[in-house]
């Protein structure tokens, strides 16, 4: 289990651009890594559309904002190109880091159990330490609470 004040494990998936993403690749600057259940989705939208708007904010914080869900590649370009996002988004399909970051967890709805990506977001510094862990995110208010704790670090 990934935990505050450990380095972020790293690993490599593929962007919206269909290259090899690996997060040490980010090294000397602070990630906003975040995990959301699925492209075009209400929340995951409106999650996406609060970083895009705040991104030079993010930017002069040092920091890059990484996107994964399960998604294909193909889906996250379609995503990204709807709602103008101007970071990467990274496509888990087999769910290998979702789990390494303990985001895939049984999941209910309308009285139905099943398996997907709770929502979590994961700040990290420039050094790749985990500085704060955001669980079951509630999308309104969260991309300002991310810029928050970076300007306070």
């Amino acid at each position: 289990m990934v935990v505050e004040g450990e380095e972020a494990p790293n690993f490599t998936l593929k962007s919206d651009e269909r290259r090899d993403i690996s997060l040490s690749d980010y090294r000397g600057k602070n990630v906003v890594l975040y995990f959301y259940p699925k492209d075009g989705t209400p929340g995951c939208t409106n999650e996406a559309k609060a970083f895009r708007d705040a991104i030079k904010d993010f930017e002069k914080e040092n920091a890059v904002i990484l996107g994964v869900s399960k998604d294909s590649v193909e889906s996250h370009q379609k995503f990204k190109r709807k709602h103008n996002l101007p970071f990467t988004l990274l496509s888990d399909p087999e769910g290998e880091v979702l789990s390494l970051y303990s985001v895939w967890k049984q999941k209910s709805m309308f009285g139905k159990t099943f398996m997907g990506i709770e929502r979590t977001t994961f700040l990290l510094d420039e050094q790749g330490v985990v500085r704060k862990i955001y669980r079951k995110v509630r999308v309104k208010g969260h991309a300002q609470a991310c810029l928050l704790n970076l300007t306070q670090t």
